[in-house]
C-alpha cells in the first residue's frame, strides 16, 4: 500500500511539471516580439519589466518593442538577433509553461537542437507575407528530427496583408503543404500580429472571418507531458561513489520507477544485481523513485558499473533496450565541411560515450522539395539518414517523438558537437557487406597537444619528380625534432617499397597510392604528430581527395621547381630514361602535372636548400605550436 501511495505522489509531482514550448522561426519573422507580447498578455512580466521595455524602445526611437524583453545579451541588441536559446516560464490559469526561444538564424541552429530537445510542442513563426523561407524548411526538419508532436503555426505580421482572408488562406495552404511533406501534423494555424496583439490572447476585430483558436487557446489545448513513470525503468550511470565503505551508483532516472528489491541488469555485459537501497539527499524519503529524479542506488552484490552503463529490469526481456553495434540514425549535420563515409566520432548518449564510424549514408534530404535522395556526403546544415558502426554493442531505446529516448549527438576529436543524431533502430548487415567496426582513439586532440607540447597536422608537399620534396622533408624532420616537435615523413619511394608495392603508375594506381598515403597520414596526425608527406601527387583531383580524407589540418605545400631544373638535377636518372621511352607515364614528360592553384606555402627554386628547409620548418611550427 505504501508503494502505491508513493507512486501516486510521484505521478502527481510529474503532472505538475511545466510544459515546455519551443518557439522557432526565421530571424526576421518576429519570434522575440511574439514572446514579449505573450508574456505581457498573460501577466507574466516581472515587476518593472514593462517600464524597462518602454524605456529601451524610447532610447532607440521605436514604439514599444517587445523583443527587447529577451535581450539578455548585448550582442542581441547590437545585431538585432537572438543568440542563444532562452527558457522563460509563464502561466495559463493554474498550468505552468516554459517558453524555449530558439534562435532563427542559420549559424546558431546547433543551439536550437539543445533548446528544443525536451519541448512538448512548438510554435513555428512564419511571416504571413514572405511565407516559408529556407530557414523555415530547416526548422521544420528539426522539429521532425527532434520529434515535436504538437505544432502550432503563427502567421505573424498578418496586419501587413490587412488580414486579407484569401491571402492568409493561401499562406496557410503553403505552410500546411510544407509540413505535410514531413509528416508533421499541424494543430492550428493562427493569423496574428505579435506587435499589436491580434489573436495572441484575444480575438482580433481585424480578422472577424477567422474562427480558429487564439494562440493562448491553442497552447492551452496542448496536452501536458506524457508520464514516463509507467515505462520500463532506465537509469544511465552518472558515477559511482564510496562513502564509509558503502558503494553507491548515482544517476538520473530517465523513465520508469525503481525500489528496493528490484533486480537490474547492468550495461551490455548484463551483470545482475538487486537494489538494496534507494538513496536521496535533501529530499523526502520515499520507498520508490521515478522518472526525472537524481538518486543513488546501493546494489547487492557490490558490483561496480562504469559511467554510461544503462541499468534496466533484469526479468523483463520483452521491454529490454535494443542491443546493436550497427545503428540506423537520423542526422542533422552541424560541421562546416560535409560528412563522408568512414569518418569516426564519439556518440554521446546520455552519460555514455561510444566510438562510432559512419558506415553508410543511406539517404540525404533535399531541402528544396524535402525528398530523400541518394548521396555520397551530407552537406553542412544538412539532414540525412545514416548508419553508425560501433566497436561493441550499444544499448539504446529507439527515438520516439515526445520522449527523450535515443537522443544522441556526435562529437569530433576536438570535443565539438558536430551533429544531432536520434537513434532509430538496429541496422541489419546486408549480404556481402563486411561488418567492419573501426575504433577511434580515446585521447582527444587537446589531450594529445598537452602531452606532446604541440598540435598535429598534415603537410602535403607536391611537386615534380626531382623537385627536392623528400630532401627538404627529411631535413625539416631533423629541424623540427630539434625544437621538440614529433614529426614523421611519408615519402613516395618509401611507401612504394612497402605499403604500396603492389601499385604501378597508371592514373588509377597513382590515385590509390595517394588514398593510402592520406589515410596513413591521418592516423599519424590523430596520434598527435606533425606529418610531412612528400609525394608527386600530380593531379589536383587526387590532392583534393587527400584533403577530404585528412580533413581539418591538411596543408598543401607546393615545391615549385621548374621542369628544366628537375631534368638538370635528375638524381636518379629517371628523366633521361623517360625521354628515351624506357619509363611510360612519367610525370612532366609523358604524364601531366597540375600545379596547385592556391597552396598554403610555395617553396621556390630561387632559394638555397637551407633557406627552403628553414621556411618549411617555420611554417610547420606556426601551425603546430599552441
Amino acid at each position: 500500500m505504501g508503494d502505491i501511495i508513493a507512486t501516486q505522489e510521484l505521478s502527481g509531482a510529474y503532472r505538475a511539471a511545466a510544459t515546455p514550448i519551443v518557439i522557432v522561426g526565421h530571424v526576421d519573422h518576429g519570434k522575440s516580439t511574439l514572446i514579449g507580447r505573450l508574456l505581457y498578455d498573460t501577466d507574466s512580466l516581472q515587476d518593472g519589466k514593462l517600464a524597462q521595455i518602454v524605456e529601451s524602445s524610447r532610447k532607440r526611437g521605436l514604439a514599444v518593442e517587445w523583443s527587447f524583453l529577451l535581450d539578455s545579451l548585448q550582442i542581441e541588441r547590437d545585431q538585432g538577433v537572438t543568440v542563444d536559446s532562452t527558457r522563460i516560464p509563464f502561466r495559463l490559469g493554474s498550468r505552468e509553461f516554459v517558453i524555449v526561444d530558439a534562435p532563427g538564424h542559420r549559424q546558431f541552429l546547433r543551439n536550437m537542437i539543445t533548446g528544443a530537445a525536451d519541448a512538448e510542442a512548438a510554435v513555428l513563426v512564419v511571416d504571413a507575407q514572405e511565407g516559408a523561407q529556407e530557414q523555415t524548411r530547416r526548422h521544420a526538419m528539426l522539429l521532425r528530427l527532434i520529434g515535436i508532436r504538437h505544432v502550432i503555426v503563427l502567421l505573424n505580421k498578418s496586419d501587413v496583408l490587412g488580414f486579407d482572408e484569401s491571402k492568409i488562406v493561401q499562406a496557410e495552404f503553403d505552410v500546411r503543404q510544407l509540413l505535410g511533406r514531413l509528416e508533421i501534423e499541424v494543430e492550428a494555424v493562427v493569423p496574428a500580429s505579435a506587435r499589436d496583439g491580434d489573436n495572441i490572447a484575444s480575438r482580433s476585430e481585424r480578422s472577424a472571418w477567422y474562427k480558429g483558436p487564439t494562440l493562448i487557446e491553442a497552447l492551452a489545448n496542448v496536452p501536458p507531458p506524457t508520464s514516463r513513470l509507467s515505462l520500463p525503468f532506465r537509469m544511465p550511470v552518472q558515477d559511482v561513489y564510496r562513502f564509509d565503505g558503502v558503494r553507491y551508483v548515482a544517476g538520473r532516472i530517465e523513465r520508469g520507477t525503481v525500489r528496493a528489491g528490484d533486480r537490474l541488469a547492468i550495461g551490455a555485459q548484463g551483470q545482475i544485481a538487486t537494489v538494496a537501497e534507494v538513496c536521496r539527499w535533501h529530499a523526502p524519503e520515499l520507498p520508490v523513485a521515478g522518472a526525472g529524479e537524481s538518486i543513488a542506488l546501493r546494489l547487492e552484490p557490490d558490483l561496480v558499473p562504469d559511467r554510461g552503463d544503462l541499468l534496466f529490469p533484469a526479468d523483463d526481456k520483452a521491454s529490454a533496450p535494443e542491443r546493436s553495434a550497427r545503428i540506423r540514425t537520423r542526422l542533422f549535420w552541424l560541421r562546416g565541411e560535409p560528412l563522408r563515409v568512414g569518418e569516426s566520432f564519439t556518440l554521446r548518449l546520455t552519460t555514455a560515450e561510444h566510438d562510432v564510424t559512419v558506415a553508410s549514408i543511406d539517404a540525404v534530404v533535399d531541402l528544396d522539395d524535402l525528398t530523400l535522395r541518394q548521396g555520397d556526403e551530407v552537406p553542412p546544415d544538412g539532414f540525412a539518414e545514416i548508419t553508425l558502426a560501433a566497436s561493441h554493442a550499444v544499448l539504446f531505446d529507439p527515438f520516439s517523438p515526445g520522449m527523450g529516448d535515443g537522443r544522441g549527438v556526435l562529437v569530433d576529436r576536438h570535443q565539438r558537437i558536430v551533429g544531432g543524431a536520434p537513434l532509430i533502430g538496429p541496422a541489419e548487415i546486408e549480404d556481402g557487406v563486411h561488418a567492419i567496426h573501426p575504433t577511434a582513439s580515446r585521447i582527444s586532440a587537446v589531450q594529445q597537444a598537452q602531452t606532446r607540447g604541440h598540435k598535429s597536422g598534415v603537410f602535403w608537399l607536391t611537386g615534380l619528380p626531382g623537385s627536392g620534396k623528400s630532401t627538404v622533408a627529411r631535413a625539416a624532420e631533423v629541424s623540427l625534432a630539434g625544437q621538440g616537435v614529433k614529426a614523421t615523413v611519408l615519402d613516395g619511394d618509401t611507401l612504394r617499397a612497402g605499403l604500396c608495392s603492389d601499385l604501378g603508375f597508371s592514373p588509377d594506381d597513382r590515385r590509390e597510392n595517394i588514398r593510402r598515403a592520406a589515410h596513413v597520414a591521418k592516423i599519424l596526425s590523430e596520434s598527435g604528430q606533425a606529418v610531412v608527406v612528400a609525394l608527386v601527387s600530380p593531379l589536383q583531383a587526387d590532392r583534393d581527395l587527400a584533403r577530404l580524407i585528412v580533413g581539418e589540418g591538411f596543408h598543401e605545400i607546393f615545391v615549385d621547381t621548374p621542369l628544366e631544373t628537375c631534368e638538370q638535377r635528375d638524381p636518379k636518372g629517371l628523366y633521361a630514361a623517360a625521354r628515351s621511352g624506357k619509363i611510360p607515364e612519367f610525370t612532366g614528360v609523358s604524364a601531366p602535372y597540375e600545379a596547385p592553384l592556391s597552396p598554403e606555402l610555395r617553396l621556390g627554386a630561387d632559394r638555397t636548400e637551407a633557406e627552403t628547409v628553414s621556411e618549411l620548418t617555420g611554417f610547420v611550427l606556426r601551425v603546430v605550436q599552441p
